[in-house]
Order: C-alpha cells, then sequence, then structure tokens
C-alpha cells in the first residue's frame, strides 16, 4: 500500500484548518486517513509554535515505513530539521505570460518609432 503524509482540510468555508494525516494514496483528500500525526492552521501568524503541530516521533515512524510526504508537508518537515532542505528552482515563475511580452514589445515598438 502506497502511503502518503498530506493535508486533509477542515474548518468552515474561509476558515482552513488542516490535519497532518497518514492515508492510503487512493482515498480521497479529506477520506479514510491511517493516522492523524498534526495539525495546521494557515490563519495564525507564521512565527507562531501553534501554527505547525506534529508529533516527529510518528512522522519518522512513517517515514522509516516509506510513506512519502506531500510538497507542503516536506516544507513543514524540512522547518522542524527532520529532512534536508531540498533546492527549489522554478526559472520560468518570474517570465511574464505571452500576452504581458506581446504589450511590452509594443509599447517598445512605439517608443521606438516616436524617436
Amino acid at each position: 500500500m502506497a502511503t502518503k503524509i498530506r493535508l486533509a482540510r477542515g474548518g468552515s468555508k474561509k476558515r482552513p484548518f488542516y490535519a497532518i494525516v497518514v492515508s492510503d494514496s487512493r482515498m480521497p483528500r479529506d477520506g479514510r486517513f491511517l493516522e492523524k500525526i498534526g495539525t495546521y492552521n494557515p490563519l495564525l501568524p507564521k512565527d507562531s509554535e501553534d501554527r505547525v503541530k506534529m508529533d516527529m516521533e510518528r512522522v519518522q515512524a512513517w517515514l522509516d515505513k516509506g510513506a512519502q510526504p506531500t510538497d507542503r508537508v516536506t516544507r513543514f518537515l524540512e522547518a522542524a530539521g527532520v529532512r534536508a532542505k531540498a533546492a527549489r528552482n522554478n526559472p520560468k515563475k518570474a517570465v511574464p505570460g505571452k500576452k504581458a511580452q506581446d504589450r511590452a514589445k509594443e509599447r517598445a515598438d512605439k517608443a521606438a518609432a516616436a524617436e
């Protein structure tokens, strides 16, 4: 069975609250899970200790059994020092979209023609 450590959403509309759970990868996001190992409250300030709470012993036990954390949970584990920080590189993130590039080119052409 492929297990994942991921977030399961709770809370009401516009007031998110997440449980950090270990579940079968085939189950739905908020569906059946094997164990709840922590919580995440994104509404709290980033420096608050209550923002992310995890039972590190259980997390390590599940990682040793082969559970794969999702991207967001991996970031929590990196912040807690359980995992080594992975290098992330997205060079296309800052590049404007095609339409924005076309508009910029048109503006540059107009400015060149006006001179």
